[in-house]
């Protein structure tokens, strides 16, 4: 991760790759909160650290695996005079984390979170950078890795709907296989089903430190969403704590690289990337480990029954509402489940299915397939066909 200047923001032009990781992103932030707000008569009070305990390489309840965002609050308590607490919180559901911690008083600060200028809003306001963070090209040490040239006749694992997988789409000279999450990246390279794995950086960096003794590069990636700025986040009332931040983090620069080379986290020069192509491969089912091509294997579905909606609605106001809204009523299209049809089309069957069984790991999805049965899911489905948008644009 390299360092940046303090005035720079992603350009409006980047920010919808941008938007694809911070589900991602926001999965490594770690949050810090005073038990007050900072200020003269309170500066030896404690530091409360909320961060989630088990999601290394960015926070862990294990004492002697504190983890990089953990270790880096811990760094600026320190040096503002105050000890520090911790206070443990999942950060599995992405800006539902935010919304329950920092914007409603339980956290004052959030590391890690994407240096976006619009990022939730005016709600969030940021610290100067502390690093870069991003995609990686993960190979053998003796292996170019100097662009994307590089990798023509090769195999590569690309984390499925992120960035390196719309950049690839259109080489045809590149050999793409889809996984769903860093590890089963790093597990294809180790297996020797892939030559090159193109994931997620930090996990990347922290798996080859500490369960493939070293034995990989990893080259950071540079482009439009590839890589994005990423700093300790506020609310907008707290300024007062921003600024004492931002006064000390000037002097914590050799510290925090330390800290990026002992979890593994890459922080080297970045390879240059031109800019990612959009493309329509989420509407289609991807190639995971293990799996031949879509075109040579059909994709299996649960039987095609009828569900029950109505059974369906109370599933999933019951859990998927807490990322999709009530009703799958919500307004970022992204997640919007309202517009499956319009965006998947014939595959919208094979879609769901493909995503409640094994999830999307890396975008916060998880796989509900041993916590729902089919039976249940279907009637999901069912649901979810009677909302869809059949409007204009998608």
């Amino acid at each position: 991760m390299s360092r940046i200047n303090s005035n720079e923001v992603p350009s409006s032009a980047r920010r919808v790759e941008l938007g694809k990781a911070i589900r991602t992103v926001l999965l490594s932030a770690t949050l810090l909160a005073p038990a007050v707000s900072a200020g003269a008569d309170d500066a030896k009070l404690p530091l409360r650290l909320c961060a989630d305990p088990t999601n290394l390489p960015f926070s862990s309840d294990e004492p002697g695996k504190p983890g990089l965002y953990l270790e880096i609050g811990q760094a600026v308590a320190e040096k503002l005079g105050r000890t520090v607490s911790t206070n443990w919180y999942k950060s599995y559901f992405g800006k539902r984390t935010v919304r329950e911690t920092l914007l409603s008083k339980q956290c004052d600060a959030m590391v890690g979170l994407p240096l976006i200028e619009d990022f939730m809003g005016p709600a969030v306001i940021f610290s100067k950078p502390i690093a870069h963070e991003g995609y990686a090209l993960v190979g053998a040490r003796n292996r170019k890795l100097a662009g994307i040239d590089d990798l023509r006749g090769l195999r590569v694992a690309v984390q499925y709907q992120s960035t390196p997988q719309n950049l690839l789409a259109m080489r045809d000279d590149i050999q793409k296989v889809t996984v769903l999450s860093p590890e089963e990246g790093m597990t294809a390279l180790e297996q020797g089903k892939v030559d090159i794995a193109f994931i997620w950086a930090p996990v990347a960096g922290w798996l080859n430190k500490t369960s493939y003794g070293d034995k990989y590069q990893i080259v950071s990636t540079e482009g439009d969403g590839l890589l994005w700025a990423t700093a300790i986040g506020f609310a907008k009332a707290s300024s007062a704590l921003r600024d004492e931040v931002d006064g000390v983090l000037p002097s914590l620069g050799p510290d925090i690289a330390a800290l990026f080379a002992k979890y593994g986290v890459p922080n080297g020069a970045p390879v240059k990337f031109g800019q990612a192509t959009i493309s329509s491969v989420g509407a289609s089912e991807p190639v995971t480990v293990g799996q031949a091509a879509a075109a040579d294997k059909p994709v299996q579905t649960a039987a095609a029954t009828t569900g029950d909606a109505k059974a369906g609605r109370e599933v999933f106001n019951g859990t998927c509402a807490h990322c999709h809204g009530p009703d799958a009523v919500q307004a970022e299209r992204k997640i919007d489940l309202r517009l499956l049809k319009k965006r998947y089309a014939d595959d919208m069957e094979s879609t769901f299915w493909k995503t409640v069984h094994d999830g999307r790991p890396a975008k916060g999805m998880p796989a509900w397939k041993d916590v729902f049965s089919d039976d249940e899911l279907r009637n999901v489905y069912a649901y979810l066909q009677s909302v869809q948008d059949t409007g204009g644009s998608n």
